[in-house]
């Protein structure tokens, strides 16, 4: 182990001198891979880690009864769309499809 700071290289640059240490994964760090964050000084991939959210998963019965609900609207949905173009394929005279309607 190197007796000073001054002797160690940077993780991420080993041509240049560390200038910290990170407390969170105990690696060192030059002046530019450092960065101060509420009083500690930290490596960019620690504080990343420490300032992504949290994400907490949602409730299994809430999500499938959200997905049930979502694809009933779909399929009715779609039905309603079918039934308005048969109303709509009625509605076209019987003499349209003999050729007389355009005499």
């Amino acid at each position: 182990m190197p007796d000073s700071i001054a002797q160690v290289r940077c993780f991420k640059h080993a041509s240049r001198e560390a200038a910290a240490k990170c407390p969170a994964c105990s690696r060192f760090y030059c002046r530019e891979c450092v960065t101060e964050h509420e009083g500690r000084v930290l490596c960019v991939s620690c504080l990343s880690a420490q300032l992504e959210p949290e994400v907490k998963p949602s409730s299994g019965w809430f999500r499938s009864i959200s997905l049930s609900a979502l694809s009933l609207v779909a399929y009715f949905s779609i039905a309603y769309v079918f039934y308005l173009i048969g109303r709509f394929l009625l509605r076209i005279p019987s003499d349209f499809h003999s050729g007389i309607f355009f005499d």
